[in-house]
Formats: C-alpha cells, sequence, structure tokens
C-alpha cells in the first residue's frame, strides 16, 4: 500500500476499489478534490449508506493512522481534545508533600506538563503528523453533537491547531485528512459546510448494490443476491420509518445464505425481516401479504430483465 495520495479521479476510484469499495463517479470525484483541495470531506446521509467506510477505506489504502471521533450528545472538549489525568496529579502532589519538597514551580509546571495531559482523537490528530504520516480523522455522526462543539470545530479545521492554556498551542504540521459524517437527523451549521467539500451519500441503485453484495457477501448464490436487491429497492419506495440501508441488506444476505436459502420466499422473508428492518412498526406492516406481493413483483421484474426467478 503506498501513502501516495492519488492524483486523479480515476486513481481515486481504483484506490476505493483496491479498498473494496463499490463508489460511484460522483463519490469519486468529491473526494479527489477533497484530497487535492486540502479540505475536510463532509459526508450527509441516511445511516447504513456506507459514510463512515470512506474513512476506513482512506486508512487502508493510504497506510495511515485512523483516528475516530464519535459524536453524541454532550460531547465536549475533555472528551474531544484533551484533558489532564487528576488522579495523577493528586498523586504527585501527595508525593511531593511526603517528600518534603517546598519547590512549588517546579511541582506547578510538571503537574501540567505532558505526562499529565490525557490526549483525545483531535489532539491525537493534530500531534500524529509529526511522527510521520497525517492521519485520517473520522467525525462521525456530527449531527448528535450540539452547536457550541460545531462552533469549537470550526475552529479546528480553521487552523488545525487548538490551544491548551496550561500547555501551549498544538498545530499540525501537516493536516489530517478529514472525514465528517451526519444521518441528518439535525441540521449542521452553514459554516462547517463551507469549510469543507460536501457529499449527500444516498442509497445505490440495483447496480451498484448488486456489485456491493458481490463484494461484501461473496457466498451468496448470484439469483438470491439479484432477489435480495430488488426487494430492497422495492421496500425503499415505501413509507417506511427507517429504511434499510446498504449495511442491512449484506447482513441479510449474509443472513440468508447462512440459513441455506438459493432464493427468496414469503416464509423466509418473514422470519428474517429483523435483519433488513429495525422497527416493529415496520416489520409489522410488511410481514405477511405485503411481503409476498413485494416479492411477486421484484420477481416479475427480474423475469422481464432476462433472470430466472
Amino acid at each position: 500500500m503506498s501513502g501516495t495520495l492519488p492524483q486523479s479521479v480515476d486513481e481515486t476510484q481504483k484506490m476505493l476499489s483496491d479498498g473494496r469499495y463499490v463508489a460511484d463517479r460522483s463519490l469519486s470525484t468529491a473526494l479527489f478534490l477533497s484530497l487535492k483541495l486540502h479540505r475536510p470531506l463532509f459526508q450527509e446521509g441516511e445511516a447504513g449508506t456506507g459514510k463512515t467506510e470512506i474513512a476506513k477505506v482512506l486508512s487502508e489504502t493510504l497506510d495511515r493512522p485512523l483516528i475516530r471521533l464519535q459524536c453524541y450528545e454532550g460531547l465536549d472538549i475533555a472528551s474531544a481534545v484533551y484533558e489532564w489525568n487528576y488522579a495523577r496529579q493528586m498523586m504527585e502532589i501527595r508525593l511531593s508533600e511526603a517528600s518534603g519538597s517546598g519547590d512549588r514551580a517546579a511541582l506547578e509546571a510538571d503537574l501540567f506538563s505532558e505526562r499529565f495531559l490525557i490526549k483525545r482523537p483531535i489532539l491525537q490528530a493534530l500531534e500524529s503528523a509529526k511522527k510521520g504520516k497525517a492521519p485520517v480523522l473520522l467525525i462521525d455522526e456530527l449531527d448528535r453533537t450540539d452547536e457550541p462543539f460545531e462552533a469549537f470545530l470550526l475552529e479546528v479545521l480553521s487552523d488545525f491547531q487548538v490551544t491548551v492554556p496550561e500547555f501551549g498551542t498544538v498545530k499540525a504540521e501537516e493536516p489530517p485528512l478529514v472525514v465528517l459524517t451526519s444521518n441528518r437527523t439535525r441540521e449542521i451549521h452553514d459554516a462547517i459546510k463551507r469549510r469543507c467539500f460536501y457529499y449527500w451519500v444516498d442509497y445505490p441503485d440495483a447496480a451498484r448494490e448488486l456489485a456491493i453484495l458481490a463484494l461484501k457477501a461473496p457466498e451468496a448464490p448470484e439469483a438470491l443476491s439479484r432477489q435480495i436487491v430488488a426487494f430492497v429497492q422495492k421496500i425503499r419506495t415505501l413509507d417506511l420509518f427507517k429504511l434499510p440501508g446498504v449495511a442491512e441488506t449484506i447482513d441479510w444476505a449474509q443472513a440468508l445464505t447462512q440459513l441455506d436459502r438459493l432464493a427468496l420466499d414469503p416464509d423466509t422473508i418473514n422470519d428474517t425481516l429483523g435483519a433488513l428492518l429495525k422497527y416493529q412498526d415496520d416489520i409489522a406492516r410488511l410481514r405477511g401479504s405485503e411481503a409476498a406481493r413485494i416479492l411477486e413483483e421484484a420477481k416479475v421484474e427480474l423475469a422481464q430483465a432476462g433472470y430466472a426467478a
């Protein structure tokens, strides 16, 4: 694996393919421009559409460390950037008192030295470039955080530096390759988006989803994979609480393969819907005659396209 960044859209698409990621041309173009212009890639879309996987593929194919910041409600600087190891600091103070050391200035300087600093993902990413290649920094599910954290992140993305008041300013020698994702449970501030290259990740069409299954669930028979994709594509046209993503399609294909199924049938669908849908209301709506109807429509379309049911 080479650490060299791709020099064209074609090279970017090949890099993703080498990382077993089936990308369309528009995504490869967005990623190439993000890398070329040294701007974070901001991916927005439904859960399970492969947004997080991009960062993992970048890390693997470019042979760079992956540093992941998993966002959640209430995320603050202490969890995202740094915090002081207060337990060790208190122990150091007690040891100093027990030994009779009276040099308070030296003790204070020591207490706020690097050995007591707990480095969280953002600080790790800014410092990692000093040790070689700039890492891939994945800021996952940014929409789970709140606006104050977005405001702080804005500063980081602008200058790629953070200031620790007791320690000093840490600036990346080489900016990390930043990938941000959002499931769009809320709107991200425009100021964040303006500093990034934006890309909307949609559900794949049938051809690309079939290619994804061939890579991620190669043990599934081709005829079964075609039926799975046709069935899932039809489900995504329904008004469900949570439509199945690519991750669920892969899970379902793997589950059906473990059951030694060669083709879909209504009973099998009813028994395994939990691998595809994650909310009981959606499962209840689809189970039974509705699933049988959708399967029949999918088989008819496959037959019309020249594939045996």
